[in-house]
């Protein structure tokens, strides 16, 4: 190998060495990707003290891991055995502490404040704990603030605040609805309302006011979902398109109305009062008129004369018919209603035989109007609108095949990028041995030839002779051809093509030896070139 690596050019010792430097590094390197697992997600999003719990888990069972930010990868193979295994174990940790906090209290150095401080920690993990067996919950956490037993504090309630993290998004209205209750159920004398869910994307949920209807959207969607399944269930699934546009009143109103009706009274009150008198009066010895009267006419002077008087009075008291009337009206009213049905017809074979599409008959699509009318609550003073068309569906190339066969490696369970990184590495191994290790071998036996001016004779026993093909031909030295017997007498040996003695004509012979040894006469020949000329 020494001789070998001594007669290559500079070049080419470069360019040897530095492929033998990349075909081992790419070799190293595949073997490490192969030799490697192929690791996948075990938990993600847990906190530092979850995560140091897991990894500590996985320490003692001496399972390979990587922790990549805040997620943990462990082999593909284990993930689902170490999972359970993890979770029989309690971790990760599902939330706070609960319960369990009140054993480790002694009732000698216990005191009230401290047991309350517990209590209290202890029911903010149970209501942890609960909110998380939820499934659209992956973490959560409860804060409960509790009315004080100070009996010189007045007005304090109970309040509470949860933070949620959502396992798809957002939490929705009715999700922090039922979260509100459930932490209200269980601290008592807390109020649902006095409850505030934060969400961790959305931030706070569900912070209008109790009694208040589901938004536009949540309204919208439901008709359409609604008309969605009453179409589908006569045109079949996925031959309708529905699409429901609702417009509310987004603004608030209270009128306050007061109406006095003057042809419309009421008799409230009625005082009747009735007055009489009589008076009675008799003659005296007063002088009067009837003094002077002669006797007869002026006789029985004590005339007695009565007189009576009586009177009535009643009073009524009316009022006037009168009517209030207060309306509030709160957002969320309908004022208008578009619903656009799109249904698909059938193909049937036409007059060539080609499919021809059919749309759905006028009389199905007033049938179908109907029953669309009837289940959002169409108003037509309302101005509502119900729009039903049949049109052709344009279907997605692909769209309906079959679920593919499994494959016949699919029982071997063979990783396809494990199978990437073993034929990259075969490939490698064989451009190794094919580019780089072929040639330097096979340039072995002509770079072993000593260079042209060295002090050692070059042997050839095929000839019989030394000095033969030095690379120097020297013209004075006998023989009939620069000092190469072999080629003047024809050395005892048969040239390729000839029989007996041979050609007279050394430079046929000359011919006939190069072709014998092409590879040592191109050695030859690149050995001149390499070497310098020497300056006298």
């Amino acid at each position: 190998m020494l001789s070998v690596w001594n007669a290559l050019s500079l070049t080419r010792k470069v360019v040897v060495t530095g492929a033998t430097v990349l075909m081992f590094a790419a070799v190293i390197l595949m073997s490490r990707l192969a030799a490697t697992p192929d690791l996948t997600l075990l938990y993600a999003g847990l906190e530092g003290a979850e995560s140091g719990e897991v990894v500590a888990a996985l320490e003692r069972r001496g399972v390979p891991y990587e922790v990549r930010g805040g997620a943990i990868f462990v082999p593909a193979a284990d993930r689902d055995a170490l999972r359970m295994t993890l979770a029989g174990e309690g971790l990760p940790a599902n939330g706070a502490g609960g319960y369990e906090l009140l054993d480790g209290l002694s009732g000698f150095g216990t005191t009230s404040q401290m047991f309350d401080a517990a209590y209290w920690r202890a029911k903010e993990g149970e209501l942890a704990r609960t909110i998380l067996a939820a499934p659209y919950v992956t973490a959560v956490r409860v804060h409960i603030a509790a009315g004080t037993a100070n009996p010189f504090q007045r007005d304090v309630e109970a309040s509470a605040s949860v933070s949620v993290t959502g396992a798809g998004g957002a939490i929705d209205t009715g999700q922090a609805r039922a979260i509100r209750y459930l932490v209200a159920s269980a601290v008592p004398g807390l109020a649902p309302e006095d409850v505030a869910v934060v969400d961790s994307r959305a931030g706070l949920i569900g912070a209008e006011e109790e009694g208040v209807g589901p938004s536009a959207e949540d309204r919208t969607s439901a008709l359409r979902d609604r008309v969605q399944r009453l179409v589908e269930a006569h045109v079949g699934m996925g031959n309708a398109v529905v699409e429901v546009s609702l417009d509310t009143i987004t603004e608030s109103e209270q009128i306050r109305e007061r109406r006095f009706d003057p042809e419309s009274r009421i008799v409230i009150s009625s005082d009747t009062e009735e007055r009489q008198e009589q008076s009675e009066d008799q003659g005296g010895g007063d002088v009067t008129v009837a003094s002077n009267l002669p006797d007869g006419a002026a006789g029985g002077g004590s005339e007695t004369s009565k007189s009576s008087e009586s009177s009535t009075r009643e009073r009524l008291n009316y009022e006037v018919s009168e009517t209030t009337r207060e309306v509030v009206r709160a957002p969320g009213a309908i004022r208008r209603l578009s619903v656009a049905v799109l249904v698909n017809g059938t193909l049937e074979p036409g007059p060539d035989g080609a499919p021809q599409f059919v749309p759905l008959a006028d009389p199905e699509q007033e049938a179908l109007r109907d029953l669309v009318a009837s289940a959002v609550g169409y108003d037509e003073a309302r101005g509502d609108t119900i729009t039903i068309r049949s049109l052709r569906f344009e279907q997605a190339e692909g769209l309906g095949t079959a679920a593919t066969e499994p494959g016949m490696f699919a029982p071997l369970r063979l990783d396809p990028m494990s199978l990437i990184q073993l034929a990259v590495l075969g490939i490698v191994a064989l451009a190794l041995g094919l580019f780089v290790v072929r040639p330097v071998l096979a340039g072995g036996a002509a770079a072993a030839l000593p260079a042209p001016g060295a002090d050692d004779d070059l042997e050839m026993p095929a000839f019989g002779m030394a000095n033969a093909l030095s690379g120097e031909i020297d013209d004075d030295t006998g023989g009939g051809f620069g000092g190469l017997p072999m080629l003047a007498d024809g050395g005892g040996f048969e040239l390729p093509g000839e029989s007996g003695g041979g050609s007279e004509d050394p430079v046929e012979r000359l011919r006939g030896l190069i072709d014998d040894r092409r590879e040592e006469a191109v050695q030859i020949l690149r050995s001149w070139l390499d070497t310098p000329e020497e300056v006298e």
